[in-house]
């Protein structure tokens, strides 16, 4: 029987098309396995990366949004490797963390890198338990409110900055002035009141009486060894520990899957200059947008 050409070019491309379906079948199959997104066979347990300076929760709440919505996620690891920054965005993350234990009652375990100091600290207090290696930076409870002060520069330069206001305090901070004793009282009790939200959130989630926590929050760093002799950390261990107890308390035993958020796609500055002079770049811009006006932040000045 002779076979036309064109029944040779059909089958060709049944198969063609037959091979492409069982590779990509077979791609799944494999990306589920090692847990990097996508189709997933059994638990598993999602591993959040808290790093640099904290100056937006927008990004992290995406992250989490998009993890708790993925029904093989059982469990949750935070790696913290920050200095803290501002004090809002440190809440929210905070807060969306301690949703996860509270709303659905799966295991967050904090994991503390080389700093994991004030704000950084904070967001790891939403975890079920925190490990730190004994030489990790963290504690640092306190906050800080600062802004620059131009008066001298400007005054060299001869600009003077003329000022219509609503109110006495309207430019309360303003870098082309000193402040006033009463507006060091004014800002003063603000930065009181966001110290005394972190000392409460310490004292809650540490089982800590408030007077023990206020002796330890006057700023200073703690090792995580010592960290963990005054009750702010659980456990001394790395990010494979945080791992290993998410993965018991979620079922999944000593070695869970692991699944990361997809990664963002590089920017041109990134493809330039690299990722972490990007980086750096960026939260520099960052602190020039934010010279204009007073930052409260849970940070470690240094």
């Amino acid at each position: 029987m002779r076979v036309s050409r064109r029944s040779i070019l059909l089958a060709l491309a049944v198969g063609v098309i037959s091979l492409m379906t069982l590779s990509g079948l077979i791609l799944a199959v494999v990306i589920a396995v090692r847990g990097e997104g996508g189709l997933s066979f059994g638990g598993r347990i999602a591993l959040i990366e808290v790093e640099g300076v904290i100056t937006d929760e927008e990004e992290y709440l995406e992250q989490i949004r998009k993890l708790r919505s993925d029904g093989s996620v059982k469990g949750f690891v935070v790696a913290i490797n920050s200095p803290g920054g501002a004090v809002a965005p440190t809440q929210s993350i905070y807060r969306e963390l301690r949703r996860i234990r509270e709303e659905d009652h799966r295991p967050v375990i904090a994991s503390i890198g080389g700093v994991g100091a004030s704000g950084g600290y904070y967001i790891a207090l939403a975890a079920d338990s925190i490990f730190a290696l004994p030489g990790s930076i963290t504690g640092s409870i306190g906050a800080l409110m600062e802004f620059p002060n131009a008066r001298q520069l400007m005054e060299k330069l001869g600009v003077e900055v003329e000022v219509v206001k609503s109110g006495a305090h309207k430019d309360l901070g303003s870098p082309f002035r000193p402040i006033s004793a009463e507006e060091r009282e004014i800002l003063g009790a603000v930065v009181e009141d966001v110290y005394e939200q972190f000392v409460e959130v310490v004292a809650k989630e540490r089982s800590l009486d408030p007077e023990v926590v206020r002796r330890l929050a006057d700023g200073r760093i703690f090792s995580g060894r010592q960290a963990r002799e005054q009750g702010l950390v659980d456990r001394l261990g790395n990010r494979n520990d945080a791992l290993a107890a998410a993965g018991r308390m979620a079922g999944l035993g000593d070695d869970p899957k692991v699944v990361r958020p997809p990664k963002e796609k590089f920017t041109l500055l990134e493809l330039l200059l690299g990722q972490g002079a990007a980086t750096t770049l960026a939260d520099l811009v960052q602190s020039v947008t934010e010279a204009r006006g007073p930052r409260l932040r849970y940070v470690v000045p240094f």
